[in-house]
């Protein structure tokens, strides 16, 4: 398995840091958010092996509010009321380190850490390969299930970038706006989700499985660096991402803050632009 050093602040733990952490006098909230796109419920998943004291949150549900008319995508943003709410349930508050992972891709783990850092919680990390990296490393499992003591989170929306439909479409021209599904949904070649395929016009192809290793875990972030610098989106550039409906956009948000490079997300992403007919369509391998 590939390894990096992790400093304490970056947004990733590696599963040795996080195993000597859980044994100190601080040791984090665990969020177990494991989830598949258009797969089953995860919970019991979650019921059958967790890491000891993990709390399983459903991004379905608990990190995404209502469909609704599609309008606003597959996965819209919860209420950020009932998003704090769900956090103080699992024992987060305003001070508390919180760790979250899933099931190794790191697509939902990536959510969780977005939403809390956009509702101004800062002291949040992703367990870097997720559960497969946890248990690869010796860590245990178990099926006991905790009950926390009810954190204090309250959330306050705006401390990372968020983009509209009409930034998103500004930025494409104006900044690098990176599009993070695979290159042939991008490309227009297959869309198996959503109305139509293609992509936002001025947007450049990056797929957010070039951002890791084979075996899950994050690239360095001098190999970041250089990968989104070949893209043109090096540190002092506006740069946003979107996907499919604004969780593995996610990830590429992440994958950005590990190299040095803040990044705004379109959470609506292709799921909403495409919803609507009056937005243009790109298609095949370059941006326009």
């Amino acid at each position: 398995m590939t390894t990096h050093i992790l400093s304490e602040a970056s947004p990733l733990v590696s599963a040795a840091e996080l195993r000597t952490r859980l044994d100190g006098a601080r040791p984090p909230v665990l969020l177990d958010v494991r989830w598949q796109l258009g797969g089953p419920d995860q919970r019991p998943a979650y019921a059958a092996g967790h890491l000891p004291g993990a709390v399983f949150v459903d991004l379905d549900h608990e990190l995404a509010g209502p469909v609704g008319d599609g309008t606003e995508g597959r996965h819209p943003l919860p209420d950020t009321e009932a998003f704090g709410a769900v956090m103080r349930r699992a024992g987060v508050g305003a001070g508390t380190p919180v760790v979250v992972y899933d099931g190794g891709l790191g697509w939902a783990a990536a959510r969780a850490w977005w939403l809390l850092r956009w509702t101004g919680h800062t002291a949040v990390q992703v367990l870097d390969g997720g559960l497969a990296a946890w248990t690869a490393a010796g860590g245990p499992v178990t099926t006991d299930v905790p009950a926390p003591v009810e954190g204090d989170f309250k959330p306050t929306p705006g401390a990372l970038g968020l983009l509209d439909s009409d930034a998103a479409a500004a930025l494409a021209r104006t900044g690098v706006l990176l599009d993070a599904r695979a290159g042939e949904r991008y490309r227009g070649e297959v869309e198996p989700i959503d109305r139509v395929g293609g992509h936002i016009p001025g947007a450049l192809s990056a797929p957010t499985t070039e951002n890791v290793t084979a075996d899950g875990l994050f690239l360095a972030p001098a190999e970041l660096r250089s990968r989104f610098a070949a893209l043109g989106a090096a540190e002092g550039a506006p740069v946003g991402v979107y996907c499919g409906s604004g969780v593995s956009g996610a990830h590429e948000v992440l994958a950005l803050e590990v190299a040095g490079i803040p990044a705004a997300l379109y959470a609506g992403s292709w799921s909403q632009w495409s919803s609507d007919p009056s937005r243009p369509v790109a298609t095949g391998p370059d941006p326009l």
